[in-house]
């Protein structure tokens, strides 16, 4: 609601001119709350987003964008995957922006989720020390993790996991499985470190300790970039790392309350050519790469046919971003 026009310490003006003025402003005030909340449209919009989508910056530039060409408020709630789902299923969130397939999955199966879009992508990459005792640099995903495993044993490093059940930590437990190893019983390991935070806060620990972690490349890039960390990409891209980005709505029927037109067209703008670009774009001169990749036309025309193929060979379901039972009300987000 805008500020009131009149401050209390207005003098000289006649009482019952005031007092008239001050009903005016709140009648004004009143019609305004009615005209917005009449409409089906709150004030604001809640987003439970990744970490890494909004420590790198890039939900500053879509926000100031959307909220130009739309009377929608953004709130982004910046968490792990798994929580920002959390937030979704108790009705705080009215859409999310996450990078799990497994946990999305489970999340619209329970009837939670449904019009998913696959809006972006980028890699996961393993960062160490420039030393790189573990000696893994140039390695494959399984050889390097094994490299690292018996440094960690045998003293030599630290491995930092995000340990928060974030998209970054689903990732890396699935790593430790195609490697071979259980992760439940890597965590008892003294080498074997557990942030509990984001992948800001982690990345932080990892340089501390002149330690091994696993990150999304765009974090990555943004805190290498600002001279907060030293440590280098020694495994990056590459099927086994690549790192999908959807958007979902919280189904209305299941989750009774929740802004899910202003959830659709703000799904609309993110796929749209305009927001595409912006994330493309993103900070590419600075870092001389995108931070992260548009995926809408990459799928729509193959632009890339073997990373279009991976994503759909990890993201997708049943040969499809959202299969048609997950589907409500809009099927023109699906080209109908």
């Amino acid at each position: 609601m805008k500020k009131p026009l009149f401050s209390k310490s207005i003098k000289l003006v006649p009482y019952l001119i005031t007092i008239g003025l001050v009903a005016i402003i709140s009648m004004v005030g009143t019609v305004y709350y009615l005209s917005v909340t009449s409409s089906g449209r709150p004030k604001t919009l809640v987003v439970a987003t990744t970490t890494s989508l909004y420590d790198t910056g890039l939900l500053e530039v879509i926000e100031k964008r959307f909220e130009e060409k739309y009377p929608i408020d953004l709130y982004f709630i910046s968490v792990g995957t798994g929580l920002a789902i959390q937030h979704a299923m108790r009705g705080d969130a009215d859409v999310i922006l996450v990078h799990a397939p497994s946990k999305e999955l489970i999340f619209m199966k329970k009837g939670y989720g449904v019009n998913r879009k696959i809006i972006a992508y980028n890699f996961f990459a393993i960062i160490g020390p420039a030393s790189d005792p573990a000696e893994i640099k140039g390695l494959d995903i399984k050889a390097a993790l094994k490299k690292i495993v018996e440094a960690g044993r045998s003293g030599k490093i630290f491995w930092i996991s995000r340990g928060d059940e974030s998209g970054t930590h689903a990732k890396e437990k699935e790593l430790w499985k195609y490697a071979g190893f259980n992760w439940t019983r890597l965590r008892g390991e003294a080498w074997f470190l557990e942030s509990g935070s984001g992948m800001g806060k982690t990345l932080l620990i990892a340089n501390e300790r002149d330690g091994y972690t696993l990150t999304d490349i765009g974090t990555y890039l943004k805190y290498f970039g600002e001279g907060l960390i030293r440590l280098e990409v020694l495994i990056g891209e590459g099927k086994e790392l690549l790192n999908v980005y959807s958007v979902i709505s919280v189904n209305p029927d299941k989750v009774p309350g929740v802004n899910f037109e202003d959830a659709i067209t703000f799904t609309k703008f993110l796929i749209s050519n305009e927001c595409q670009g912006i994330i493309e774009n993103y900070q590419k001169e600075t870092y001389n790469q995108s931070l992260f990749h548009a995926a809408v036309n990459l799928l729509k025309e193959d632009t890339n046919p073997v990373i279009a193929q991976w994503i759909r060979d990890t993201a997708f379901f049943n040969g499809t971003e959202c299969p048609q039972k997950y589907r409500l009300r809009h099927p023109e987000l699906y080209g109908k």
